[in-house]
């Protein structure tokens, strides 16, 4: 099922004097978070924040929020997780946000065999890979390639795969 808010980032320090701050962004590049006015403190939507601006500097984000003018107002907002609202954002076909991907069931597309859960998504360069953990804690590693994804069901959190020889031998 899909969330209605997605987590994209987390404050990280603060910039400069007045009240800029350093958003360390959990999407493919920081210029995706620059794209958004609004922002949120919770996954729930009440706590709404207004962006003034936002640029993109090396691998973080720079932030001005509304309200927030001072180095002293900034600095109380470390470690604070920023929220976005879903329908904000509409992603090409066949691109996910990682938070929708983690925790879903991992099924053989021939089989219906049950792998396990993705507990953890790694950015290689080439391409994204799934760790996928099994019942008794084991861990596989799956390459996030069409030859190996089939389907991936965000409404009823599940991806279908068609491993490649050697992948799930023990």
């Amino acid at each position: 099922m899909k969330k209605k808010f997605l987590e994209v980032g987390k404050i990280v320090s603060t910039h400069g004097l007045k009240g800029e701050i350093k958003v360390e962004p959990w999407c493919n590049n920081s210029h995706f978070l620059c794209k958004f006015a609004e922002l949120y403190f919770d996954k729930y939507g009440h706590q709404k924040i207004k962006i003034l601006y936002a640029r993109a500097h090396k691998n973080i984000v720079l932030i001005k929020l509304e309200g927030i003018d001072s180095i002293e107002q900034a600095e109380k907002l470390r470690g604070k997780i920023l929220f976005i609202n879903r329908k904000d954002i509409e992603l090409p076909e066949g691109e996910y946000f990682i938070e929708e991907i983690l925790g879903m069931n991992v099924f053989n597309n021939d089989t219906n065999f049950c792998y396990g859960k993705i507990t953890d998504i790694l950015k290689t360069g080439a391409n994204d890979v799934y760790q996928i953990t099994n019942e008794v804690k084991k861990n596989y590693l799956v390459p996030a390639i069409k030859d190996v994804i089939c389907r991936i069901d965000i409404e009823n959190n599940l991806m279908m795969i068609r491993p490649l020889k050697g992948l799930f031998d023990d």
